[in-house]
């Protein structure tokens, strides 16, 4: 894998507010899309620009979701569609999740080849057989808004840039008398044989292509609309069907529609283009996106990359990059610490999407379309995860940005026949995964700290009516008994906690606005969590409607204890709105501190998560699953406690043992930056344990100083002394010269710009 250094150029071409006294270093070359493309992370290395609608990249192979009427697990290894261990390269496709454990898209794969035609994809152990092609890491480049391979078996040199809405091909060709590009209307990402709806093709002229295909899967009403134009005219083109026989098709029997034939549609459809190629010649292809239309999309592509300068466009993608990635510009001793740092903004930067046309047109989850008046309408909300610390980062560096995706929640809300506000939502689809009511906090954390550029009041609304919808997950019989009971709703403890930690986030909301009638009603119901503790045992345990606890239950197991993606070990440490109060349950500093060490020391045996495929041993560390997100917060917990040194040893551990700035070096799923969100606040020395609270937990920075350029303008600015791998413990922290008393910070001391100082030591 080469890691090519950048054209000093990016920085010359950047924006005059984004330009400070002193040139800022060029930070591109320290964010590494290959990061996490191996094992567990699920991210993609192709090209994007920061929260674009397109995601350009290679996938590398083709399994489907099913294998005799089942799930195939082997299908998870594909959720960003690219595995860093695979051979062989299937083409590239335009739309990909980053660091999901669970997937859809890969809409539009485009391959260029030469030899005889092929239109199959091939396999993995006979990529002879079809389209595919080997490849070499040697050969691979992976940038910000830049990817680069060699297609060894076709001798193609393919080239990846994009834009917000288009994606940009060069294909460098040999010579060739039978070179062709062909676009795979089948493929997708966690595919089976009828994901495909519908699929509609026309062949506008001679370079320009345009049409839709609607799919169901994760997101079960998908449309993606496209228009694809080549910048030299096909010789010749055609297509073949592979769709199950029609009972009636009407009276276009008539014509042949493999050759040449301008107006296609089916559920299964591959195309092919023919060309004759020079030694050399580079073939460019640019493939625009709409929610809306075949209009949006070619609008969208007029907009955004109307000549053929593909340098151009790469430059400019890597602009935007420079820009969003100086928001935070660190020191660091080590280059190590800069390309883990620049890779978490690069892939903190990724999602949510943007999902509406240049006009501000969208399809709504009503199906109708929609026009985003005075904010960017954004999709891709993974918010079990991404409450955590990705939407608080936003709140801190992209506060436009996070307003506009409370406003793209609410528009889902207005539209929603439920009343419910996104669990888990994309492209225009609710798809319900995972649990909690998570809009919640995050429009919580918007309000309370004073990133309003919505209706407060309506926005809380939404949350209340979200909360109080009794069919939804239990909802009722957790406000009727107090808690889930397992026997009637499965992972029951989790939900029994994340709803209190909800209801927590909606009460600091109403309490910021003065709506004194909700405050105290969601108080009242965020205290639920102590209702599944059992104070025997130590642990939070699955109750059942009769009210008592479930007799089989072990404290190590991730499967069928009342938990979901977690253990009791873990997730008994789930009450981030008040810690304080479940330490004094858990028996006080004298029991607590002793059960959280031994969450970091313990051994958690393979057998406890073999049946949770987002749980492995590259992501645990002792018992303690940093590679799922349940746990994140507890490093932090030692701030409530009398040792809260603690907290400094088990970040700055955490930190050095799950981040690497190589293929394999995230330790689990980064959930759509959820991941790479921990390390950028842990690296900076602070982390929102609570989203909904203005207040910051202090951990040890990990670097030797940083400073925040802040939208408001103002600036915040880190000092580290004495920092190394062994000065890990905060001896003294001043805040503008003040020293704190306590391990905390809030988060208008941050963007009312000012100066924090840590002085490092090896000893507590």
């Amino acid at each position: 894998m080469k890691l090519l250094p950048l054209a000093a150029v990016l920085l010359a071409a950047l924006p005059a507010f984004a330009r400070k006294p002193k040139p800022t270093e060029n930070l591109v070359q320290y964010a590494h899309p290959i990061v996490g493309t191996q094992k567990m992370g699920h991210t993609f290395p192709g090209a994007t620009v920061p929260f674009g609608m397109v995601q350009l990249s290679p996938d590398t192979d083709t399994l489907s979701y099913e294998q005799n009427g089942k799930y195939n697990p082997d299908v998870y290894k594909y959720c960003a569609g690219y595995q860093y261990d695979d051979k062989t390269i299937v083409g590239f496709s335009h739309t990909h999740f980053s660091g999901t454990g669970h997937s859809d898209l890969g809409d539009f794969l485009v391959m260029p080849t030469t030899g005889p035609l092929q239109l199959n994809p091939g396999t993995a152990d006979k990529p002879q057989s079809g389209y595919r092609s080997a490849y070499s890491h040697q050969n691979e480049v992976a940038e910000p808004a830049y990817y680069r391979v060699k297609l060894d078996d076709h001798n193609i040199l393919a080239e990846l840039t994009a834009t917000n809405r288009v994606g940009f091909h060069q294909y460098t060709f040999p010579k060739a008398d039978d070179a062709h590009i062909i676009l795979d209307l089948m493929a997708g990402i966690y595919n089976y044989p009828d994901k495909n709806v519908w699929t509609f093709v026309r062949v506008e002229n001679d370079s320009l292509v345009t049409g839709y295909r609607q799919t169901n899967g994760w997101g079960r009403t998908r449309t993606v609309y496209f228009a694809m134009q080549f910048s030299k005219p096909f010789r010749e083109y055609g297509s073949r069907n592979y769709s199950k026989k029609e009972v009636y098709r009407g009276f276009w029997g008539r014509f042949n529609q493999t050759k040449n034939f301008p107006d296609l549609a089916g559920q299964q459809l591959r195309l092919y283009f023919d060309f004759k190629t020079a030694a050399n010649e580079k073939i460019k292809l640019k493939f625009a996106l709409s929610p809306v239309s075949t209009a949006g999309a070619l609008q969208n592509l007029r907009t955004e990359a109307p000549g053929w300068d593909f340098d151009q466009i790469k430059r400019q993608g890597q602009q935007q990059w420079q820009q969003e990635l100086s928001k935070v510009v660190i020191q660091a001793a080590k280059r190590e610490d800069k390309d883990n740092f620049y890779t978490a903004m690069y892939h903190a930067f990724l999602s949510p999407t943007t999902y509406m046309d240049a006009d501000g047109q969208y399809k709504g989850l009503d199906q109708n379309v929609h026009r985003a008046d005075g904010f960017t309408n954004y999709t891709t909300f993974s918010l079990w995860d991404t409450y955590r610390a990705l939407h608080p980062l936003f709140n801190l560096l992209q506060p436009k940005r996070n307003a506009d995706m409370v406003q793209s929640m609410l528009a889902h809300y207005s539209q929603s026949v439920e009343h419910m506000l996104p669990v888990w939502s994309h492209y225009a689809n609710e798809n319900w995964c995972m649990i909690g009511y998570h809009s919640v906090p995050v429009i919580a954390d918007a309000i309370v700290k004073g990133n309003v550029t919505f209706d407060a009041n309506k926005a809380l609304d939404a949350c209340v009516t979200t909360a109080r919808q009794q069919w939804y997950d239990g909802i009722g019989l957790y406000l009727q008994l107090g808690y889930v009971p397992e026997d009637k709703s499965g992972s029951s403890v989790s939900k029994t906690l994340e709803y209190a930690y909800d209801d927590w986030c909606i009460a600091q909301a109403a309490q910021k606005l003065g709506r004194q009638d909700i405050y105290q009603e969601f108080s009242k119901r965020a205290g639920n969590w102590q209702n599944v503790y059992d104070a025997r045992i130590g642990f939070m345990r699955p109750k059942l409607s009769d009210g008592t606890f479930r007799k089989e239950f072990d404290v190590l197991s991730t499967n069928n204890q009342g938990f979901i993606e977690g253990n009791a070990w873990n997730y008994s440490l789930y009450v981030p709105q008040d810690p304080a109060a479940l330490i004094k349950l858990m028996g006080g500093n004298q029991r607590f501190v002793p059960h959280l060490d031994s969450l970091f020391t313990m051994n958690l045996p393979d057998k406890f998560f073999a049946e949770t495929e987002d749980i492995t041993r590259d992501g645990i560390i002792g018992n303690y699953v940093h590679g799922n997100e349940p746990a994140h917060h507890a490093a932090y917990l030692y701030n409530w406690t009398n040792q809260p040194y603690k907290t400094q040893e088990r970040v700055r551990m955490i930190l050095k043992r799950m981040y690497h700035p190589t293929p394999d070096g995230l330790g689990g799923n980064d959930d759509c930056g959820q991941m790479s969100a921990w390390y950028i606040f842990s690296a900076l020395g602070f982390y929102p344990v609570a989203p909904g609270s203005n207040e910051y937990a202090l951990g040890s920075p990990a670097v030797n100083g940083a400073t925040l350029h802040l939208e408001n303008g103002k600036t915040f600015t880190i000092n580290v002394k004495n920092q190394s791998d062994k000065n890990v413990y905060v001896k003294e922290a001043r805040l503008n010269g003040q020293k704190l008393t306590r391990p905390f910070l809030a988060h208008q001391d941050i963007i009312n710009g000012g100066e924090l100082t840590f002085v490092m030591a090896a000893r507590p």
